[in-house]
């Protein structure tokens, strides 16, 4: 779903080793292209039917798809009880189907970009930040064996079959985390094959591992936190888009306490109604799934909060599932989660209370919002 979004503002950043940083005019973007190793020809792949899935392969990149991301999002407490969130997420991109000539170490066909967060809610404060990169010279790639994705030094790294490690930072916040994996992979939709709209090939194919333990370390400014908590991560790679019909979607990722998780997204229309592929998947403690219909999950927004930057987002839901006798309200931990990055869109901690077979339950989570608001590049580009 990621594609459109930010393909269509590709263009507008600067990757290392290109002098076209803050130039939108098509003469840069074709030389960008042309540097990259872009092209027309070819075709990519396509998820059109269930597949077998294998791991540790499929932890991997999938070069045959146009796109596909890494997206781990977290809720951790400090030893002192100080709460946090925090979201790394590594897209690949491919410009091209076809392979590319490499007459110059530097031109590739595949492009990386990353955007890291952490929600500070004791300081109520939200950092966000992103990171691009060609996949050559070792600037960014992705391996499957062993498991590494990386953009310099951010990167995401099996260091045994079930751990792994993130680390990412900038000057005001960092992380370096230890994740191990308390689930195995669910498949979402049918079988994996996760279909967006009515075409075909419009599909990809996704995965989640719905909770991981976590240890490390977050650092905000000098201060050094140790933390533990629960973390989440999503896999999906396509050659599809948005449908023109389709504005953007809302994504639920909520762990409750009894050890059963949800996933849910609602894809968002342009007039305002919901996609009937909206979609989603019931975790038990078991680690066996079930597949959600759009039906079988009612969301209603029950408040609302405006963008300095321009744009209204939903900012608190009720949630229900009448076949798991659900019924929970989701909160965000602080109200401003946004990140300004090629797209802006909101991604935030969230907190779950309510009740399931009429007992209380509680939970944390991550939801994020696209389709509510332009940034700076989506706007140059329209103009």
């Amino acid at each position: 779903m990621w594609s459109r979004l930010i393909l269509a503002a590709l263009f507008g950043i600067g990757l290392p080793g290109l002098s076209c940083a803050d130039e939108t005019t098509a003469s840069s973007r074709s030389e960008l292209a042309g540097l990259l190793g872009a092209g027309e020809a070819g075709e990519f792949a396509r998820a059109v039917e269930p597949r077998s899935f294998s791991f540790p392969a499929d932890h991997g990149p999938h070069e045959a798809f146009r796109n596909e991301w890494w997206y781990f999002t977290g809720n951790l407490d400090g030893e002192d009880g100080r709460r946090f969130g925090f979201e790394l997420t590594i897209f690949r991109f491919s410009l091209s189907p076809d392979p590319v000539t490499a007459d110059t170490a530097w031109r590739t066909n595949q492009v990386y970009i990353a955007h890291f967060a952490v929600t500070d809610a004791e300081g109520n404060v939200f950092y966000a930040t992103e990171k691009s990169a060609r996949g050559a010279l070792g600037l960014a790639g992705a391996q499957a064996e062993p498991f590494r994705v990386w953009i310099d030094d951010w990167e995401i790294l099996g260091v045994a079959e079930d751990t792994w490690q993130i680390r990412a930072g900038e000057d005001d916040f960092a992380i370096e985390l230890e994740l191990a994996a308390l689930k195995p992979p669910v498949l979402n939709g049918d079988a994996g094959l996760s279909q967006k709209s009515d075409e075909p090939g419009n599909a990809s194919y996704y995965y989640s591992m719905t909770r991981w333990r976590t240890d490390g370390e977050i650092r905000i400014g000098n201060d050094v936190h140790a933390v533990t908590g629960a973390s989440w991560l999503d896999r999906e790679w396509s050659t599809s888009a948005l449908a023109d019909d389709q504005q953007g979607w809302d994504w639920f990722a909520l762990q409750f306490a009894d050890n059963t998780e949800l996933m849910f997204y609602g894809l968002r229309k342009t007039d305002g109604t919901q996609d009937a592929l909206s979609s989603g998947t019931w975790i038990d403690v078991d680690g066996t799934s079930e597949k959600l219909s759009r039906e079988q999950v009612t969301v209603e927004v029950t408040r609302l909060w405006e963008s300095p930057k321009g744009g209204v987002y939903p900012a608190g839901w009720r949630l229900s599932i009448e076949d798991k006798d659900l019924s929970v309200e989701v909160t965000p931990v602080i109200a401003d989660q946004e990140l300004s990055t090629i797209v802006r869109y909101w991604e935030g901690a969230v907190d779950v209370s309510g009740t399931r077979d009429g007992e209380p339950i509680g939970g944390r989570g991550y939801v994020e919002l696209t389709g509510y608001a332009e940034s700076e590049a989506e706007r140059d580009r329209s103009d």
